[in-house]
């Protein structure tokens, strides 16, 4: 397997379970050895998780003692960031993930989805070069994981990171990514490569929905779709 992501990239992987998704998504977190080959950023191997990546799962890792605000304030304080200036910079990616209104409140007391958003807010309080993303949305309803999209993609052009994400939605693949890699198992490889360009349409500024009625949409998740399955039984 072959993987290069950069600044700016949104690579989503998608395939069936058990083909290596998340294996990979670990070893670019740094938190598993690759078996065989090297994995690298900027040229330097990965031998343990570092600042300049920032991984989000679909089980947030928030603490729950803690508000909101102190939550994403966190990152920054072990960044030695000064007190005012941690609040200051906390309200602010609050507001970026549309939590202007939610940085009192303690955890227990925020929805699924505005836990992730509270998750994102702190991935991009380390200021990292590269999100991994295993999952996020994975246990949020289909309303409130339509909106998430919209906030990665808000997230994503704010902050020119190259994004890694795992999922098994095939219509959240097309509408986040910029390449698409299919993945199948027996052992773990590449099959398929797709960009689908949707995307830069939103950041564009078309409308997800309008983007989701295309035609070309629909090919593009037929297309997809059949890849996936073709990987299967190669």
């Amino acid at each position: 397997v072959s993987i290069d992501v950069a600044k700016g990239d949104f690579v989503v992987l998608v395939g069936r379970s058990g083909c290596g998704k998340t294996s990979l998504l670990n070893v670019a977190a740094g938190l598993v050895a690759p078996a065989r080959g090297r994995a690298s950023i900027n040229g330097k191997p990965i031998t343990a998780p570092g600042s300049d990546r920032a991984v989000v799962f679909q089980n947030d890792a928030l603490f729950p003692w803690l508000t909101a605000r102190e939550n994403v304030a966190f990152a920054l304080r072990l960044r030695g960031v000064s007190p005012a200036e941690r609040a200051r910079r906390a309200d602010q990616l609050l507001a970026l993930v549309k939590l202007t209104d939610a940085g009192d409140k303690h955890i227990w007391e925020l929805s699924g989805g505005m836990r992730q958003r509270v998750g994102l807010a702190r991935a991009l309080a380390a200021e990292p070069e590269f999100l991994l993303l295993d999952e996020p949305l994975g246990a949020l309803d289909a309303l409130t994981r339509e909106r998430m999209q919209t906030t990665l993609l808000d997230l994503w052009t704010a902050s020119e990171v190259g994004v890694l994400m795992v999922t098994h939605g095939i219509e959240e693949a097309l509408v986040l990514a910029t390449r698409i890699l299919v993945l199948a198992p027996g052992p773990g490889r590449v099959v398929r490569s797709f960009e689908p360009g949707f995307s830069r349409r939103y950041a564009s500024g078309e409308a997800i929905r309008t983007i989701k009625a295309d035609p070309a949409f629909a090919v593009a998740r037929s297309e997809l779709t059949d890849a996936i399955f073709e990987g299967e039984a190669a």
